[in-house]
């Protein structure tokens, strides 16, 4: 009778242990749900700033009109490349820019509004049907400094991490690359070809670390110019591993290339600047007493 009673006993603690985990399990997944639906909130202002202010048109104009006023120059320059990756042998190579592509040439806010709109984290399903519909509009001044540039004979490519994937069992391994093109030429850059689109995952060593592809490009090209709108399109091994005083020291070492061959695009809804913030973001607010 007592060895029913342990057994008894032992199979109640289990099941008591069970429930905790599930519980805890439960309570944690609803706690970065809760997380993520109020980081899509807190986007409220970053999106409608993008949206509507006259301040972030001309911030984009500027920084445009700045690279298409270096053109030349930069083209003139065959001892120069923007990119770290391409240290020698470049003089001689045909001259090319490369672009990111989201927040850079293609403004994605109504994605964003619309997860603030229904209460919704990001997703990388709804993230592809809204890449699916092919109906982002162009960064102000982008198409004007993409157009510029290809009437120079420079080529243009455009580094984005647009994930291929497959939709559907019938459908190809990489849908998301037409249909950007397809974008980037509805806004007016007509002469792109779908060969200088190089998205995530399109290779095995194109992930979402863009140095792999940089220097691809750099095989073949004379890298004049980077755009992007993370530090990542920039730089190498930022993304992670290190934090946003060591990014800040970073931008501070490479400050000649601002404006000259690297040029960056604000985004105040996404990136890795906020990845790389641990713990509770308040908590890097820098105020007074």
């Amino acid at each position: 009778m007592k060895k029913n009673n342990f057994s008894g006993l032992k199979v109640s603690v289990v099941l008591c242990l069970v429930s905790v985990l599930v519980a805890c399990h439960t309570n944690t997944r609803m706690q970065d749900n809760d997380k993520q639906v109020q980081s899509a909130h807190n986007n409220l202002n970053s999106t409608l700033w993008l949206q509507n202010s006259a301040e972030f048109k001309a911030s984009a104009l500027q920084t445009y009109n700045t690279a298409k006023n270096h053109l030349a120059a930069s083209l003139a320059d065959t001892g120069v490349s923007a990119a770290l990756e391409q240290t020698s042998g470049f003089a001689g190579l045909p001259p090319a820019i490369i672009l990111d592509v989201d927040e850079t040439v293609l403004d994605n806010s109504p994605y964003q509004a619309q997860l603030i709109k229904n209460g919704k984290p990001f997703e990388l399903q709804t993230w592809d049907s809204w890449v699916a519909l092919r109906s982002a509009k162009a960064i102000p001044g982008a198409v004007e400094l993409i157009n510029e540039a290809l009437r120079k004979g420079i080529r243009v490519i455009f580094l984005t991490n647009r994930e291929c994937m497959q939709r559907t069992a019938a459908g190809g391994a990489c849908p998301q690359k037409m249909d950007t093109l397809v974008n980037l030429r509805s806004v007016g850059i007509n002469n792109v070809n779908i060969d200088d689109l190089m998205l995530k995952n399109e290779h095995v060593s194109w992930t979402s670390e863009k140095q792999s592809r940089r220097m691809t490009v750099a095989q073949k090209y004379r890298i004049l110019m980077l755009f992007g709108d993370d530090l990542g399109d920039f730089l190498p091994h930022v993304k992670k591993d290190i934090n946003h005083q060591q990014r800040a020291e970073l931008v501070d070492k490479h400050k000649q290339r601002w404006g000259q061959t690297w040029y960056v695009f604000g985004n105040p809804t996404y990136g890795s600047w906020q990845r790389v913030l641990m713990g509770e973001l308040k908590d890097h607010l820098d105020g007074y007493e």
